[in-house]
């Protein structure tokens, strides 16, 4: 890092919190540091947007992009759908509720022990999503200050854990929305950079042609097969369940239109849904550009270069450097092929260049089984490293800087959210519930800040074992979708059928989260269907439970 970068990096954070902890100044009670007060609708929905778009987005989609192709953004197409509805049906009906969290709504229609158990299945899965979101910028800092990765991890969580407890949910709202222009910025830039450096034949047009061909360019995919992570269908229909869920249910979310109007809300959520889609796009655009950069340029082996430096001194160095020679032979066949496609693009030229991909990619697929073999438990998946070395070893003084600056936006915004929702359920649903209903709101405001700090210590623990997942995008995903599917099932149960009861949705619950649990251990079925099933089995099975109603 270039002195340059320094000072865009430092300046911009230092920024950003200081404008927040000022604007969240004045919090002297819990309903301030809970609530965080009447905001307007652009901020709700650039909190909304912010809490989505962590860290993880922006290291793990460009490399989602880079392996697999921009069928990612199919995840995001049931979104704007779920906004709509979540607009119309249910934000109407928190508000009339008047509640802290979405789990309050549960007790007062169905039970005590229904509202704890969803409220206990959202800390259990936030705290350790909160802990995925810490790992993700830490790769980024290990890897340009050269600290060593449990210290870094450590290093951000502390400095998260000090700026969400400075002024609560005031302070992360209105930071977020500074956050998220940083972020917006900084990827128009970074995709405009990544372009400017293919070869001046290469138009962004060209460039998705070239990435059509090997493989990466497909967006919708119409395959009926379960197996299959992303489809049209499977973002249409899982995908709007996990909006559904994710927005409507998760405390987290809930928690940022609850600090506006209702009006403000509803707009908060739509312009969501409206920027969504596009957004993710972008980012697997930037992605696909470095892509395609690397088919001019020589790729490493690997992007996650400790690894590859330990293979390479390793009891299997005779392999790699084996596997090294076929990288240069192939490269030097996928150079030709790639020349004559820019030639002329005919059907023969096409084929023969997507033939040589193939086998680029069967090389590098063979490195990561050899990384895996040198180091017994290493993950070899190195798509979490490829945007951020191609930002620290191509973009200019000053930009290197504004990326990093993304990508702990990124973190801190949610982060610093989901430690705030945890905070604010413990305290509601669990200690003035039920520990300490008596207590007075100095004591209130005081357990949650120590509830946003114990959560956060947490997180931090759990960031220790986040880098034995193979993608970090996809493992908040697949984590979010082991608990999203049943706990949205209740919620509809709450809101569109009178007939449910208490009883038959708490055993509901327990069985559709049961069900979940055995389909991810014992099924190769695409995650987004997990939502699917858990709501279905806990819809069915409450309704099933309950007395009908005779007329």
């Amino acid at each position: 890092m270039r002195q340059l970068d320094w000072i865009v990096l430092v300046g911009t954070i230092v920024a950003i919190v200081a404008i927040g902890i000022w604007r969240g100044r004045g919090v002297r009670s819990s309903e301030s540091y809970l609530r965080g007060g009447d905001l307007p609708w652009w901020t709700i929905g650039l909190s909304v947007m912010a809490t989505q778009a962590s860290a993880i987005t922006f290291l793990s989609m460009p490399g989602q992009a880079y392996d697999e192709g921009m069928g990612f953004v199919q995840f995001y197409f049931g979104q704007p759908i779920a906004m709509v509805i979540l607009a119309a049906f249910v934000v109407p009906i928190y508000f009339r509720a008047k509640i802290y969290t979405a789990y309050e709504y549960l007790e007062t229609r169905f039970d005590q022990r229904t509202r704890q158990l969803t409220a206990f299945l959202f800390l259990v899965q936030r705290g350790l999503a909160a802990g995925i979101s810490i790992y993700a910028p830490a790769i980024v800092l290990s890897m340009v200050l050269g600290w060593s990765l449990p210290l870094t991890n450590v290093a951000i969580g502390l400095f998260v854990i000090a700026y969400t407890v400075s002024g609560g949910t005031r302070a992360v709202s209105r930071t977020q929305s500074l956050q998220m222009a940083v972020m917006l910025g900084g990827m128009v830039v970074a995709f405009i950079v990544v372009v400017r450096q293919l070869p001046p034949e290469m138009t962004i047009g060209r460039a998705f042609d070239l990435a059509s061909v090997l493989g990466r360019g497909k967006i919708v995919d119409l395959s009926l097969r379960p197996e299959q992570r992303y489809t049209l269908w499977s973002g249409l229909l899982g995908g709007l369940f996990v909006g559904l869920a994710y927005f409507g249910t998760d405390q987290s979310q809930v928690q940022r239109y609850l600090s506006g109007s209702i009006r403000a809300s509803r707009l908060g959520l739509l312009l969501n849904g409206l920027v969504k889609v596009p957004m993710q796009f972008l980012i697997l655009s930037v992605g696909l550009m470095v892509f395609v950069f690397y088919q001019f340029h020589p790729a490493p082996p690997s992007f996650q270069s400790a690894q590859l430096a330990t293979l390479q001194s390793g009891a299997h160095a005779v392999e790699a450097n084996a596997l090294d020679g076929a990288a240069q032979a192939a490269l030097a066949e996928q150079q030709a092929a790639l020349r004559a496609y820019l030639e002329l693009a005919t059907p023969e030229s096409r084929a023969r260049l997507r033939t040589a991909g193939q086998h680029s990619d069967a090389i590098r697929r063979d490195v990561k089984t050899l990384v895996q073999k040198n180091q017994v438990g290493a993950s070899a998946n190195d798509a979490d490293y490829v945007f951020i070395r191609f930002v620290l070893a191509h973009f200019p003084a000053g930009l290197v800087g504004l990326l990093l600056a993304v990508i702990l936006c990124a973190a801190m915004s949610a982060t610093a959210s989901t430690l705030n929702a945890l905070g604010t359920t413990t305290i509601v649903d669990f200690y003035k519930r039920s520990w300490r209903p008596e207590a007075t709101d100095a004591e209130t405001l005081r357990a949650a800040k120590l509830a946003t700090v114990g959560w956060g210590l947490f997180a931090m623990a759990f960031a220790a074992f986040a880098s034995l997942a193979d993608n970090l995008i996809q493992a908040v995903n697949i984590l979010g979708s082991i608990f999203y599917g049943p706990t949205l099932g209740v919620f509809l149960c709450g809101f569109f059928s009178k007939r449910v009861t208490a009883r038959p949705v708490f055993y509901a619950l327990c069985l559709g989260q049961l069900v979940v649990v055995l389909v991810f251990a014992c099924s190769g079925i695409g995650y987004l269907w997990y939502n699917v099933i858990g709501c279905a089995v806990v819809v069915g099975t409450a309704l099933a439970l309950s007395p009908r109603r005779h007329t």
